[in-house]
């Protein structure tokens, strides 16, 4: 087991534990290879598809808590297998057709991803808080061949698509909906007994998933990533582990437990998907799902399953050590306490450090063209650091950029640049996009950064117009154009407030010369807008924002009178 205090007794630099366990002949063993013209690492000994993880992984350990049901990993593997047999003889499911997904955490989820992927067809990760525009909008733009969703998205589907789609839809946990026919999970299952594994002809390049994320402007975008871009970004977390543990002459104990997850986190984002799915896979560790979030809950789950990492948003994991503060539950079993999305306070980070000697806090930036992976921090290399978002992960290469394309050197501020084997092939069907969003094969993040001359990278502002709320990603021009429907308001401009909670808040200052009040425009917004892209603070002005030289609306001025007002 780790002790929290031997976190600071460094032997090594980090490129020496690289180079060691990166040499020929290791499990990290790393070559260089093209792809798609580019120079790039690559593990030699990674598995080259999705299917080969699942397959080499299946024994009887358990994989997926989900309240009182429990499941094996041979279990999970076996119905994902008899599902795949479904989708291909029942749907015509072929190599590259899309398979959408929108759901709550359910084991279904799991299985249906797994199914989809192993066969070569696309998943297609819904986001299940979306609002009707939203959905129908990736729907169209997707264009899946199957659906599979639970009661509240099988409700929201009967409002954006009609049986006359070609999409067929698979209900899971839901009743019939008389306005749009679907097929019962349960009764596939039953009726289709077929466990026999299909053979694959997928490829490591070929496309396995589309995660939809919040674009600067207009509707989410699709964001493609390939089988191997996934794989090298479950094998760098593993990678990390092991550089931590040589550095800091760390043996790892066999526990008297398995390990655990705590999936506090949605599915549909990577961090759920690839951080907790499929590397809970790769390591045969338990996930733990929860109906939905509830700190009081999560610790008993901690207590009772043995939990050992938990990842989360910042405000996740400050409801959880608020709750253990005024509780007496046992959490030993934790090891892990951290997670990305936003910065996380400098006190939770101290108070995670603090909890006791085993927990460890951790940090990770990545972002979905990532697949999640991108820089981490465990340990006093982040308690130390409490703003740092941690170092480049040794399978990508990172650089800060001038507003002239000039690359900085350590400790100056510019656009943070990421390329490497783990990032994502391109936009489902936005090629401008594409060109726009890469310098050569550097990848535009959009957040401003630098990196310190010891490696450690720290996100200073974003360039993008994105609010993040509680690792949501919320385009402040989508929710201006929601407000701008609005037949008496003038002007709109949307921007974030602090919390301490969810870390930003969405505000919206306003400019009409109606009497229009805070809870008339909400409900104005209600199926426009998922719940959480509504502004929680609305301004309202009767003259026009505040602007600049150019006339143009200057946000920062308007978010400043904002702040002062509050």
């Amino acid at each position: 087991m780790i002790n929290n205090s031997d976190i600071n007794k460094t032997t090594i630099t980090r490129n020496q534990a690289i180079e060691q366990l990166c040499a020929p002949g290791g499990i990290y063993e790393l070559n260089s290879t093209q792809i798609n013209g580019r120079n790039v690492k690559v593990f030699k000994n990674a598995p080259k598809t999705l299917s080969e993880l699942y397959f080499s992984n299946h024994s009887e350990l358990d994989f997926i808590v989900y309240q009182d049901e429990r499941y094996t990993f041979a279990a999970i593997l076996k119905l994902s297998t008899q599902l795949a047999n479904i989708m291909s003889l029942t749907f015509n499911i072929k190599k590259g057709d899309r398979v959408g997904i929108s759901m709550r955490n359910y084991p279904e989820w799991s299985i249906a991803f797994i199914a989809a992927t192993s066969i070569g067809a696309i998943a297609v990760s819904l986001n299940a808080l979306w609002g009707p525009k939203d959905l129908k909008f990736a729907i169209n733009d997707s264009e899946p061949k199957l659906l599979i969703v639970d009661q509240e998205r099988l409700i929201n589907l009967s409002n954006v698509i009609t049986n006359k789609n070609d999409t067929k839809i698979i209900r899971v946990r839901a009743k019939e909906n008389e306005n749009l026919y679907s097929y019962c999970w349960e009764d596939l299952l039953t009726n289709y007994p077929n466990f026999d594994a299909l053979e694959s002809n997928v490829m490591a390049d070929d496309d396995a998933t589309i995660i939809y994320t919040s674009g600067t402007t207009g509707f989410p975008k699709g964001v493609i990533s390939t089988h191997r871009n996934i794989i090298h970004a479950l094998l760098s977390w593993e990678l990390e582990a092991e550089i931590r543990n040589l550095r800091y002459e760390l043996d790892k104990q066999e526990l008297p437990y398995q390990e655990a997850m705590l999936l506090a986190v949605p599915l549909f984002h990577v961090s759920g998907s690839h951080v907790v799915l499929l590397a809970s896979f790769r390591n045969q560790r338990k996930m733990v799902c929860m109906y939905k979030w509830d700190a009081e809950e999560g610790l008993k789950l901690v207590q009772k399953e043995k939990i050992t990492g938990f990842t989360a948003a910042p405000a996740i994991t400050g409801d959880l050590v608020n709750a253990y503060n005024e509780s007496s539950h046992d959490i030993s079993s934790l090891l892990i306490l951290g997670g990305g999305g936003a910065h996380r306070a400098p006190e939770q980070v101290k108070e995670i450090d603090s909890l006791n000697d085993i927990i460890m806090p951790q940090i990770g930036w990545g972002m979905t063209e990532t697949n999640a992976i991108g820089t981490s921090a465990v340990g006093d290399a982040y308690a130390d650091r409490p703003s740092t978002c941690g170092e480049c992960s040794a399978v990508l290469e990172m650089r800060i950029v001038s507003e002239s394309g000039a690359v900085m050197a350590s400790g100056e501020i510019g656009e943070l640049q990421v390329r490497g084997t783990s990032m994502f092939r391109g936009y489902w069907n936005k090629s401008n996009d594409q060109l726009d969003c890469f310098d050569g094969d550097w990848f535009k993040t959009g957040d401003v950064a630098k990196i310190n001359p010891d490696g450690f990278i720290y996100i200073m502002d974003r360039i993008k117009d994105l609010i993040i709320r509680g690792g949501e990603n919320i385009s402040c021009s989508s929710v201006e154009y929601a407000l701008m429907e609005h037949p008496e308001i003038i002007e709109a401009c949307v921007y974030s407030l602090p919390d301490i909670r969810l870390g930003e808040l969405v505000a919206a200052s306003i400019y009409t010369k109606s009497k229009l009040n805070e809870r008339s425009i909400k409900s104005f917004l209600k199926g426009k807008l998922a719940n959480f892209e509504i502004p929680e603070a609305i301004k309202i002005s009767s003259v026009p924002l505040a602007r600049g030289a150019s006339g143009k609306i200057t946000k920062r001025l308007v978010q400043q009178a904002a702040l002062e007002a509050s």
